[in-house]
């Protein structure tokens, strides 16, 4: 039982960081070709893989990285896990306004290809603030992956 637990744990913990990556890379590619059509139809489908995988991941995480410390019996306070479970919190307090930055910079893609219109400045600035909330994100992740691989303190 608990491989299948082990096995959660890290296909869950490749997907925050595939969808994560994949997430940003198709993203960035729609912003940078300047494509109202194109930016507003990727928008829609980051929406949605961000709700389904990275938010079912983001679950499931903590519920199996909690069975996992218990069956090897590591203390949460044990440094590599207390870094962890930080840098996860630290994720989150990134990621939770990233889903309501790419909702609305969604709709007001979606309302711009419906009038013909160039994106607002307001997309613009939320485009700007939603990348730099990914990069310590991220980079926060790999971390979590570093430390859950090494268990170096």
């Amino acid at each position: 039982m608990i491989e299948l637990v082990h096995f959660l744990h890290v296909l869950g913990a490749t997907v925050l960081l595939g969808t994560g990556a994949g997430i940003a890379f198709f993203m960035v590619m729609a912003h940078l070709s300047g494509d109202v059509s194109l930016i507003a139809g990727t928008a829609r489908i980051v929406v949605i893989a961000d709700t389904l995988f990275t938010a079912s991941a983001a679950i499931l995480q903590p519920i199996t990285g909690y069975i996992l410390a218990r069956a090897y019996g590591w203390p949460l306070t044990e440094g590599w896990v207390l870094w962890s479970l930080g840098l996860y919190v630290f994720t989150g307090a990134f990621w939770l306004p990233v889903v309501a930055i790419q909702t609305r910079m969604r709709d007001l893609a979606v309302t711009a290809v419906n009038a013909g219109a160039t994106l607002p400045p307001a997309y613009h600035r939320l485009f700007r603030i939603w990348f730099a909330c990914g990069v310590p994100a991220f980079a926060a992740v790999l971390a979590i992956i570093w430390l859950m691989l090494t268990k170096p303190i």
